[in-house]
């Protein structure tokens, strides 16, 4: 079964276009270190799924393109890196605490902002939209996914 997920990346990391410019337009999900994002990734993603590549803590945030899920889930090598800001000391190759996914950029285009999907009332429970919401992988349900891109992405160049 295919599923949803809006992705959050700071752009000045790694941004759609980046995505979009790497080999095979693929690259990595890392970094993630939040037990509940990390289970979605570990757990529930497959190949495949779709993703909304939302830009994060940027001057006009949103959803800045489409992507889908690359790859199964792996053990993120920064967590062993000690020079990385990702550096977990409790995490061992033997039991790694956090994984990665690669994740394949499709398409990018004009970015889709909070504004804009507030207004939309068949996006009124997007998990991205609730109040406090900090996570950086989101479920978006088949419906989400289909009003956004038919409706929102449709006509951006």
């Amino acid at each position: 079964m295919r599923r949803f997920w809006l992705m959050k990346s700071e752009p000045d990391e790694v941004s759609i276009d980046d995505a979009l410019a790497a080999p095979s337009r693929t690259i990595s999900w890392f970094g993630v270190r939040n037990y509940q994002a990390r289970n979605f990734m570990r757990d529930q993603m497959q190949e495949g799924d779709g993703v909304l590549f939302y830009h994060s803590s940027c001057a006009v945030p949103g959803i800045a393109g489409l992507a889908q899920v690359a790859s199964k889930p792996y053990a993120d090598k920064t967590q062993f890196d000690r020079k990385s800001p990702y550096y977990d000391p409790k995490s061992t190759p033997d039991a790694p605490r956090w994984i990665a996914i690669d994740v394949r950029a499709e398409k990018a285009f004009p970015v889709i902002t909070l504004a804009e999907l507030k207004a939309e009332p068949g996006l009124s429970d997007m998990r991205v939209l609730a109040r406090g919401n900090r996570l950086s992988i989101t479920p978006v349900t088949a419906a989400e996914f289909r009003l956004i891109t038919s409706r929102l992405v449709k006509g951006r160049k």
